[in-house]
């Protein structure tokens, strides 16, 4: 495969898992949050807190940190305590000498509520934070009061097939490529080991091969089913409009049909994507 194949190859990659002008912007939200670090499973977990209110934790896509929601802070912070978290090795949260998995991650912000002293949070989170988020309803239903997954899968033919496609390159040689892109000027700019890039990666590149090629056992459909708080799940093409439309449902400002089932609207790729999300209890789903 050529330089040329692999970097737009990792491209694709990293910016489905992370990036679009909304998830990477740079421009730091214009109230300063309450930051730390908490210990939890071996980790120094990063985290911020904006406002004040009801808890909402917020979980960032691959590749991100916490500044892929600046845009978004300001209207979510408004009325709620926003909690932003750095995923392990994202961010200002360095790595630790474990595989990156949606159960050890969920299992950090579980540890992560109780620290914080929170009896119950929403969780919301995006791309690979929306399967945090997932799993962390899953295994602990008694932190999570409210459950928001914003383009994220839960299966393998949840995937567009080009983005499968890009899964099946990502590892270390995308690593190096990948230095062109705004992910990378912003993990070197806020990591604290910014030559982990490729650990990164490549552990980020085990896990999407790990559920692009079966099906997790933490994401069986009995357990999706199992889920016991309200939630909504947004698919879609483009994150900007999903993201937006959660901030509105979170405020209670977009009305949206509901059902046991989960309602289904879309057109065309989206109206096929969104059908995965049918068994989750309790859901609206909306694909943009």
């Amino acid at each position: 495969m050529t330089l040329r194949r692999i970097f737009i190859t990792a491209a694709v990659v990293g910016i489905t898992l992370a990036s679009s002008a909304l998830a990477l912007a740079q421009t730091r939200p214009p109230t300063v949050p309450k930051t730390g670090y908490a210990p939890v499973n071996g980790l120094k977990l990063y985290y911020e807190i904006h406002g004040s209110g009801e808890p909402l934790v917020l979980l960032h896509g691959g590749l991100g940190a916490t500044e892929m929601f600046n845009e978004i802070m300001p209207s979510l912070s408004n009325s709620r305590q926003v909690i932003a978290v750095d995923l392990q090795g994202h961010g200002r949260t360095a790595d630790v000498d474990r595989p990156l998995s949606y159960e050890s991650m969920a299992d950090d912000i579980a540890a992560l509520i109780k620290y914080l002293g929170i009896e119950k949070a929403d969780v919301m989170g995006y791309s690979l934070g929306g399967g945090v988020a997932l799993r962390t309803a899953i295994q602990h239903p008694d932190l999570v009061r409210k459950l928001v997954i914003v383009s994220a899968t839960f299966k393998r033919d949840g995937w567009y097939p080009e983005i499968l496609a890009g899964m099946s390159q990502m590892g270390p040689g995308a690593a190096e490529p990948m230095k062109q892109t705004p992910m990378y000027q912003m993990y070197a700019r806020i990591a604290p080991k910014p030559a982990d890039w490729p650990v990164l990666i490549t552990k980020l590149g085990d896990l999407v091969l790990r559920v692009a090629g079966r099906r997790p056992e933490g994401c069986r459909l009995e357990r999706i089913g199992n889920v016991q708080c309200p939630a909504c799940h947004f698919a879609g093409r483009n994150p900007l409009p999903d993201l937006r439309i959660a901030v509105a449902v979170i405020h209670g400002e977009a009305v949206l049909g509901r059902s046991d089932a989960g309602n289904q609207i879309g057109k065309g790729n989206a109206a096929g994507r969104v059908q995965q999300s049918a068994r989750l209890g309790k859901a609206v789903t909306l694909a943009v």
